[in-house]
């Protein structure tokens, strides 16, 4: 980060995500050409939909902040409900495995979502059976290899 920043959800504007089935948006609270060794974004799910994909990250640690609404969270094992105030982690490897929902039918999910950013990172959507390579230039996507 190069300032001092303040930043409020409600007041950001965002870019809608609709990828692999996931519909959120994302409003950055540090801009993406000023993050180094921190990311954190705003994310709003609407109701029924979910953020990103069931995934799991090799180098990068996250922290999932609920704002305000209800959220379910898969993880490897099972699924947990989250309410505004509650902080969820996240390690690195297949036992931080983690997909975020919506699960109101009527109100907006809306979570902080901050974490380590070490790059190249790989992150393992084993449910799609894709990995995305995250380097400081972008992003691509690619099958998994066999096994």
């Amino acid at each position: 980060m190069k300032k001092l920043d303040i930043k409020n959800y409600q007041k950001e504007k965002g870019q809608f995500v609709n990828a692999n089935g996931a519909e959120f948006t994302v409003k950055p609270v540090i801009a993406q050409e000023d993050v180094f060794t921190l990311h954190a974004n705003f994310v709003e799910v609407e109701p029924g939909h979910f953020a990103y994909g069931y995934h799991w990250h090799e180098r990068n640690e996250e922290v999932f902040y609920i704002i305000s609404g209800t959220a379910a969270v898969q993880t490897k094992d099972k699924e947990i409900t989250l309410h505004a105030g509650d902080a969820i982690t996240f390690p690195t490897g297949p036992e931080g495995a983690h997909v975020i929902r919506n699960a109101s039918d009527k109100e907006k999910l809306v979570y902080l979502d901050f974490g380590s950013e070490h790059l190249p990172e790989i992150c393992h959507f084993p449910q799609i059976n894709k990995m995305l390579v995250v380097r400081q230039d972008g992003l691509t996507f690619y099958d998994e290899p066999a096994k």
